[in-house]
């Protein structure tokens, strides 16, 4: 009777064994004999990838030209790991929020800043909503976002202590409606409902901004961070920084994320230009020089005598669609060098080709710039084609004529990679640099 247990027991311990092997064999083997759950040759050249609509996000996926068999199993296990990955991260910095920050969004860059470089979301989506919100979280800050026209001071409750102000400063009736906010804002520093403040402005075009002086901290006031749009003189790195124009949010432009056609496909147009002609500019140089050499005949161009503050939905896809169809964006200086086009080119992958002079005003400084005009965004390396005059022009586009479509492919690659890492870049220096100083000024 023994004998026989001690078999059944026996028995069952090498059973239990086999099994053991069999598993281990298929978890640490088996994967890689799977098929692929899908094939990457799913988007052919000449597919458009579907849009994945979320919250009026324009959203493409980006595919690679070279196929690997291996590529579903790899991708598989990288997603598997950068979950695990991030679920580690998440619980190491669970509880470890150091600053809570509110931006108030007064001014149209604002959505820029939230929408295009934080990639965050707002609720509601309608953009003609009365008040619409979002949260993020970046570094060790955690950040919400307020705005619409229903964001009025004195009008909402005020239950942070630190807050980053978006205004608008470009011209006179801006200035008096921002001077408002900017009151608001120093009455509730007073009363320490507020412990400290920054402000986000899209500056003077000619970059005469002395309205704002008294109110920054440096000179007496409250105002300790400056992020300004730009190439002013005050840039120090210090407290007074330099921020991106980027695109027309104003007018709707949507955030847009690469696909497969913008990649791959041939663009019918060498280059386009789309906007308002003013007299005796270099704008009116550009078209004549396109029409002397017939370019204009291989360009998008569409000119206009009046600037239009406002899009209509067809006029922004047409917009759209010059910039998706064409290699090159012709970017002619305007009052200020920088345009909201530029940003838009990068967001389409049409190269800017830049007018690289200075306008006319007080902004730049070469004795200390010699990049000037465009220091951030040439101090970021930004793969642009700078000219000095439009008589350059036709040589660049004889050039381009020459230039394969793999070769296009590349560079294409290469401005959306850059683009992208751009604003990575500038969330995280932005980011950073409230921490490093609301922060070391809270424990001192």
């Amino acid at each position: 009777m023994r004998l026989t247990r001690k078999r059944l027991c026996s028995f069952l311990i090498a059973l239990y064994c086999l099994f053991s092997l069999y598993a281990a064999y298929h978890v640490f083997f088996g994967r890689r004999r799977q098929a692929p759950a899908g094939s990457p040759r799913g988007l052919r050249k000449g597919a458009v990838a579907p849009a994945l609509e979320r919250r009026g996000r324009e959203q493409f996926t980006l595919e690679s030209e070279e196929w690997n068999p291996w590529e579903g199993d790899e991708k598989n296990e990288q997603q598997y790991r950068f979950k695990t990955s991030l679920q580690v991260l998440n619980k190491s910095t669970k509880g470890k929020i150091d600053l809570s920050v509110q931006i108030w969004g007064k001014a149209a860059i604002g959505l820029y800043l939230w929408e295009h470089i934080f990639e965050g979301l707002l609720d509601p989506s309608d953009v003609t909503a009365q008040w619409r919100e979002g949260k993020s979280i970046v570094g060790r800050t955690q950040y919400s976002f307020i705005t619409g026209p229903a964001v009025i001071p004195g009008y909402f409750s005020v239950d942070v202590n630190n807050v980053v102000l978006i205004l608008n400063g470009r011209e006179k009736a801006k200035i008096f409606y921002a001077t408002q906010w900017l009151l608001y804002a120093q009455n509730l520093v007073q009363i320490q409902k507020l412990q400290h403040l920054a402000v986000v402005l899209l500056g003077n075009e000619h970059c005469n901004n002395e309205w704002i002086n008294p109110f920054l901290k440096r000179n007496g006031g409250f105002v300790e961070l400056l992020f300004i749009i730009y190439d002013s003189p005050w840039i120090n790195d210090v407290d007074v920084f330099q921020w991106p124009l980027g695109v027309a949010t104003y007018r709707n432009f949507p955030v847009v994320e690469a696909s497969w056609s913008m990649l791959h496909d041939e663009r019918p147009y060498l280059c386009n230009f789309l906007g308002t002609i003013y007299e005796n500019s270099s704008r009116q140089a550009l078209m004549n020089i396109l029409k002397k050499d017939g370019n204009d005949k291989l360009c998008w161009v569409s000119a206009r005598e009046h600037w239009q503050p406002q899009e209509t939905n067809e006029s922004l896809k047409n917009y759209q669609d010059a910039l998706l169809q064409s290699d090159l964006t012709l970017c002619p200086v305007g009052v200020n060098t920088e345009c909201y086009r530029i940003y838009e080119a990068c967001s389409y992958g049409s190269i800017p080709v830049v007018e690289d002079v200075m306008t006319a005003g007080s902004c730049g400084n070469t004795s200390v710039h010699h990049s000037a005009p465009l220091q951030l965004l040439k101090s970021m390396g930004a793969p642009f084609i700078f000219i000095k005059n439009w008589k350059e022009l036709p040589a660049v586009l004889e050039k381009e004529k020459t230039i394969i479509l793999q070769e296009k492919i590349e560079r294409r690659k290469m401005l959306l990679q850059w683009y992208q890492h751009f604003k990575a870049e500038l969330k995280m220096k932005f980011s950073n640099i409230l921490e490093s100083s609301f922060l070391m000024k809270n424990k001192s």
